[in-house]
Formats: structure tokens, sequence, C-alpha cells
């Protein structure tokens, strides 16, 4: 992505290359901690963690250990929001990553069911809570540290870079699975293989507070600090003055998670089960077609600097409904091919849906609340689009197969179109 040379956001500060780079590696310590807990609940820890009597209740289990962090993430966006609304964005991004990247380490060192009983299920949940709510405070703050130092035009662009810490994170988590599988037998990967990625998340967690520790405050919010004291209650202000704009877009981010919970999560237990997809197979056919929603996330914040990022999202809403129209026709289908072919699609959707949420959702508030309401908007669409999601998905395909999983997702597309809808003419762009 080319960046003018001569974009200085602040005068003195850190220029637009770091910048971006902070928000770009904060987001992929994100979600790579994200993830690998997603791998790992379709993986390892149905076994590990959950006794139940039969493998598909041990996985429901574990998806809804997943979809605990979607319900803390709201209440990190509101923590978190609060303070880097009136504080700044820069030192609440350092908070929200340490607590991420130390409960994902803290998960390396527990205990198994098989060692210490129920206790174990119960402090893996806590530390998924912990987990969500770091993540709660973290995406609002990387979209707004990008999208408040954008050069005029270039929004679009500079709001997708942190949204390519999705992909980048993926390809790290599941990557180091693949890896780690091919390298490992399967009793060496039950037993202590499975932890090793939990504990790379720390030399991440480094990386990214290094480079977010050189930065200053965002140019925007600096001069909003100007003109005005901050709110005293950015959730209290949000919730009176802003309304339709947090239901806009809480709305329009839901098609997003499910989605990618249902082309990851969901689908990743389902190939290597009902399938029959070795772990390899399955991983390196998801490895393969999470470049081709880099590259949707890409074009998409390139499409939205020369039309709008509502036109970009309204056009991926539809291709979330188509993919959930083909998801019985080719990935019922059992091959590679024809599954490759739709995770592929799916997830160039997701871009689509994704790519342009860092400077839509940020676009839809002043900046005196912006990290609570894009914050809030995108994690309680989170909650609405990926908390139950795999759970579902899961049930769905148990009672009808994959056309109900399929008609859940198309739902969702257009669940977000309304969304779309509900925008404040005023803050369309």
């Amino acid at each position: 992505m080319p960046i003018p040379a001569a974009v200085l956001p602040v005068e003195g500060g850190p220029s637009s290359r770091r910048i971006l780079l902070a928000s770009l590696v904060g987001t992929s310590v994100e979600f790579y901690d994200f993830y690998i807990y997603a791998t790992a609940a379709a993986l390892v820890f149905p076994t590990l963690f959950f006794p139940a009597e039969s493998e598909s209740a041990r996985l429901m289990l574990s998806y809804a250990s997943l979809g605990l962090a979607f319900l803390a993430r709201p209440l990190g966006a509101a923590l978190f929001g609060h303070f880097g609304d009136r504080m700044g964005r820069k030192s609440t991004l350092v908070a929200s990553l340490m607590l991420m990247g130390g409960s994902t380490l803290a998960i390396a060192f527990l205990p198994t069911y098989g060692q210490v009983g129920l206790l174990a299920p119960f402090l893996l949940c806590v530390l998924r809570f912990a987990q969500g709510l770091g993540l709660g405070g973290e995406w609002g703050g990387a979209a707004l540290l990008a999208v408040e130092n954008a050069p005029k035009g270039w929004a679009g662009r500079f709001g997708s870079v942190p949204q390519l810490g999705a992909p980048v994170g993926f390809l790290a988590a599941n990557g180091l699975f693949l890896l780690l599988g091919l390298g490992l037998d399967e009793v060496a990967f039950r037993s202590w293989g499975w932890r090793l990625p939990f504990l790379a998340s720390a030399l991440l967690v480094g990386l990214g507070l290094w480079v977010r520790l050189k930065l200053t405050e965002t140019a925007e919010f600096r001069a909003a600090l100007e003109h005005e004291a901050p709110a005293s209650v950015p959730l209290a202000e949000l919730f009176r003055s802003h309304l339709r704009g947090t239901l806009a877009g809480t709305f329009g981010a839901v098609a997003c998670f499910a989605l990618y919970y249902i082309a990851t999560a969901f689908a990743l237990g389902h190939g290597t089960t009902r399938l029959g997809f070795s772990r390899d197979t399955f991983l390196s056919m998801q490895l393969f077609a999470i470049l081709f929603m880099a590259a949707g996330i890409a074009l998409a914040g390139w499409w939205a600097d020369r039309s709008s990022t509502g036109r970009v999202l309204a056009f991926g809403c539809g291709g979330v409904i188509v993919a959930g129209l083909l998801m019985q026709p080719l990935m019922g289908g059992g091959t590679i091919a024809a599954v490759t072919a739709w995770l592929a699609i799916a997830l160039f959707a997701m871009g689509f849906v994704y790519g342009p949420l860092g400077a839509w959702l940020p676009g839809l508030f002043p900046p005196r609340v912006r990290y609570t309401g894009a914050s809030m908007a995108f994690n309680v669409g989170g909650v609405i689009g990926g908390a139950v999601t795999p759970m579902a998905a899961e049930a769905f395909a148990q009672a009808g197969g994959l056309t109900p999983v399929g008609l859940y997702l198309a739902v969702a597309g257009l669940f977000s179109l309304a969304g779309l809808w509900l925008v404040p003419r005023a803050a369309a762009k």
C-alpha cells in the first residue's frame, strides 16, 4: 500500500509509516492471540478441558468458551473507550495489548481436566474472558490510530491497514499450528505442543509494545482537545447523542463476524470431523484462502477512498449472502477443490465487510466519543454476529446439514445491510 513520503501527521511526531506499522503490529498480535484460541478450541480444547459423552458435545462446550470473549468485549469497549476518549489513544492501546497478551500467555501454563478436574475449564474460561476484555479496547484504538492520522483522501486506505492484522494474525497462528502438526506426532501435540503458540505470544506482544511506546497522541484527538474538554462520561454521551450511529455501526459489523467464525472456527471443526479431512490438510486450505481475505481488505480500502466506505460495505454484505447460498453446494461437496473454493469466496467477501470498518465506524462519531463509539459498535456487533455463531452453526449442521448454516450466514448479511440503512445522513460517507 503506497504512502505519500511527504505525509507527516503531527509536526515532530512519528511518520505515517511508523503509525501504520504500530496499528498493524498491534492488531496482528491481537488477532494472533485470538485465533490461536479459536484454533485450539476446534482441535484440542474439547478433549483436554471439556468432559462430555460425545465428540460433538465436547466441541460445542469448547465453542461456548470461545464465545465468552465476545461477552467481555463490550465491557472492554466501555472501559478502554472511556479512558481512550478522556486520556488519549496511546496509553489506552498499551494497556489493552498488555491485558490481551498476558491472558494469552497464561493459557500456556494451564493444567488440563485430567490433572485438576473442573478447575481447568474454569480457569480457561476466566482467561478467555480477560482476552475478550483486552480485545474490546484494542481494535477501536488501533483503527483510530490510523484514521485520525490519515491525510485527506486516505482514510479508507489508512483504516484498512489495522484490518490487515486479521489475516496476518491468522497466518501466524494457523501456520504455527500447521508446523507443529507436521513436526510432532499426535501424542506430543496434545500433551505439550499446543502450548507453544500461546508461549510465542509473549514475543509478539513485546514487539507490539515496543512499537507503540514510541508513538505520540493522534493528530485529530490533539486538535479536538484544543477546542473542547473531553466528555466526562463518554458512554453516557454516546447513548444520549449518538444512539442511531451506534445502532447503525453495531448492525453493520454483524456480517463480518458471522462470516469469519463460520469460515474459520466452525469450518475447521466441521472439516476435520464430518468431512474427514486431516488437521494439517484443512489448515493448509484455510491458510491459502486467507490470502483472499487480505486481497479483499486491500481492495476495499482503495475502493473506499474512490467511492465511499458505505458503498463498499454494501457490496461486501451482498458477498456474504452469496457465500451463504454457496455453502452447501461447495463445502458440502466434500472435495478439497470445492471446499477450498468456498473458503476463498467467503474470505474474499470477508475482506469487503471487514476492511472498510476501520474507517467507516470511526466516521460515525465525533472525536470526543469516537473511541467509545467505534469500540462499542464493533464489539457489540461481534456479540451478535460471532458469540454463538460457531455453536449455532454446529447445532444447525447436526440438525440439517450445511444448508441452514448457509442461510444463517445469508441472514447475517441482510442484517448488516439494514445497519447501513440506519446511518445518519450527516455521518454517511
